[in-house]
């Protein structure tokens, strides 16, 4: 996969410098116990255009989600009124549950959403405060496995069940590039999701000892609706692999489909980066929030 610009600094997801650990979950511990306020350092410079949502009507803030070898950190955002309200597991970034991530929770909660992110690193790293994307991808990113992160998600969901404010029988997922990814991979992992939505996660690509299949690999098994939103400028995901992903859920009856958005990059939700598009952002939002009441969420 070509190495491309994302925002000011340079990712290669494809080359990772440190191999990865065994499948599984990993035994080194709990790096990260807490959220790191803010931004990610490596996501420097955050730019003005960046979206703050308040907190007004909400109930949120850092949580700890009890997972199978101990806890893991993260954000939560919902309404204050008592009730049971239909949940949306966020999946984050490469740069992990940072303040545009929990902005997107507060964003959830603000449509009637119980929204919950939690740090899927927390084992390997503490991406916050690592400067350079490429040690991100190599030290952390690349050794996280997937069962570890579909467990991590179970264990999330688990969490928000246990809370009494959440009805997990209205279940979605949104994850945004990495978290996208996830998000496809999750969709297969749990069928009880009522729908998922991938904002430009890697289709192929990412194969390894941990990560035993891409989305492409399983496209035509996947049972839970998916909405693959995808850039039209776009190193990372090629429009040849795109059309192998439609027609994989085309054969799968999911009522999964992809929306590729023509002259706008990979990340082009990140409000905080040079990759923000306005336009499709919202228009993408809009579509988020259709597909998830369209499927019961």
């Amino acid at each position: 996969m070509k190495l491309m610009q994302y925002g000011l600094k340079p990712i290669d997801f494809a080359n990772p410098k440190s191999a990865p650990e065994p499948q599984g979950l990993s035994r080194r511990g709990f790096v990260v116990t807490s959220l790191a306020s803010g931004f990610a350092v490596a996501s420097n410079p955050v730019l003005a255009q960046a979206i703050t949502t308040d907190t007004q009507g909400l109930t949120a803030g850092e949580i700890s989600i009890v997972v199978a070898d101990g806890k893991i950190p993260g954000y939560r955002a919902m309404p204050a009124k008592r009730g049971q309200y239909p949940v949306v597991l966020v999946v984050q970034e490469i740069f992990g549950v940072h303040e545009h991530i929990k902005d997107m929770c507060r964003r959830f909660a603000k449509l009637g959403y119980y929204a919950i992110a939690p740090e899927l690193f927390a084992r390997q790293g503490d991406v916050a405060k690592m400067t350079d994307i490429g040690a991100i991808l190599s030290q952390v990113v690349s050794k996280v496995p997937d069962a570890q992160v579909s467990s991590d998600l179970d264990a999330t969901v688990a969490f928000a069940k246990a809370s009494g404010s959440a009805n997990t029988r209205k279940l979605g997922v949104v994850g945004y590039c990495w978290g996208g990814r996830a998000a496809w991979i999750y969709a297969r992992h749990n069928p009880k999701v009522k729908a998922a939505v991938a904002y430009y996660g890697l289709l192929d690509g990412m194969k390894s000892d941990i990560k035993p299949q891409d989305p492409v690999d399983f496209a035509s098994e996947i049972k839970v609706p998916v909405l693959g939103l995808y850039a039209g400028i776009d190193d990372f995901v090629k429009p040849a692999v795109i059309e192998q992903m439609r027609n994989g859920i085309a054969k799968s009856g999911s009522g999964s489909e992809i929306v590729v958005f023509p002259g706008v990059n990979h990340g082009f939700n990140a409000d905080y980066r040079p990759t923000y598009d306005k336009t499709a952002a919202t228009y993408a939002a809009k579509l988020t929030r259709d597909w998830l009441k369209d499927h019961g969420v």
